[in-house]
């Protein structure tokens, strides 16, 4: 049954505006180097969940040119479409396209959401892969015009329950595919640094609508550190 929250825990969010997108890409790679570099020297390893969308794919292709010990880093997904694994919808081909094909993270290091094999068999696959991690140490995010974040859209279940799994299995998305994969809001909650990129005009209703503190999924997002909301100029106006 789907479970719809009428209240959500307390995020605590801190804005950011950049005067455009490049400002805005430098500074969240910046972000990610030093969250990297605090991981490995706090425990030898870098867990980052990443996200797709066009902010990310710019971050990505940034990422291409950082130096960075690859063989440290531990790649995890937020969210998938289930389509096969080298459709060009697949964020884990963007990911592959833009960054990963092009450094020395090991291929062991990746772990793609197996959404090839349909909603459900894959939420039960990857919340099994993710037993093998604690808290991430670094969530990235996007923001729809809904106000969705990852696949977890309004009027769905987004997990913020204490008994939702790690992982959902996510059915008749208003975006296409409609069959989908999600990491859960408590489960992306469940990091060191959330930190997500917004841009454009098309995102300056979500935005406003999440600063009031309308009930959007963005919100459902409360790690204890809380989050960071990088935007561009024409996405805060």
């Amino acid at each position: 049954m789907t479970r719809v929250p009428t209240a959500l825990p307390a995020q605590s969010a801190r804005w950011h505006v950049f005067p455009d997108d490049a400002s805005l890409v430098a500074n969240a790679l910046a972000g990610v180097m030093a969250a990297s570099r605090d991981a490995i020297a706090q425990h030898g390893a870098f867990d980052i969940v990443l996200a797709g969308g066009n902010t990310p794919r710019k971050l990505y292709r940034a990422l291409c040119r950082a130096g960075a010990d690859w063989s440290r880093w531990h790649i995890w997904f937020g969210d998938e479409r289930c389509a096969p694994p080298d459709d060009p919808e697949r964020n884990s081909r963007m990911a592959r396209d833009e960054w990963l094909d092009h450094v020395a993270v090991s291929v062991g290091n990746v772990h793609p959401i197996p959404a090839e094999s349909g909603a459900r068999e894959a939420a039960t696959l990857y919340a099994r892969d993710l037993r093998s991690v604690d808290a991430f140490d670094l969530v990235l995010l996007g923001l729809g015009e809904d106000g969705h974040t990852a696949s977890l859209f309004p009027g769905h279940d987004w997990g913020v329950h204490d008994d939702s799994p790690d992982v959902l299995a996510v059915f008749d998305a208003p975006k296409p595919p409609p069959e989908r994969v999600s990491l859960s809001a408590a489960r992306l909650s469940d990091a060191r640094r959330v930190l997500f990129l917004v841009e454009g005009t098309g995102k300056r209703a979500a935005v406003a609508a999440w600063k009031r503190g309308d009930t959007i999924p963005a919100a459902s997002i409360t790690p204890e550190s809380g989050v960071d909301v990088l935007l561009d100029a024409a996405a805060a106006a």
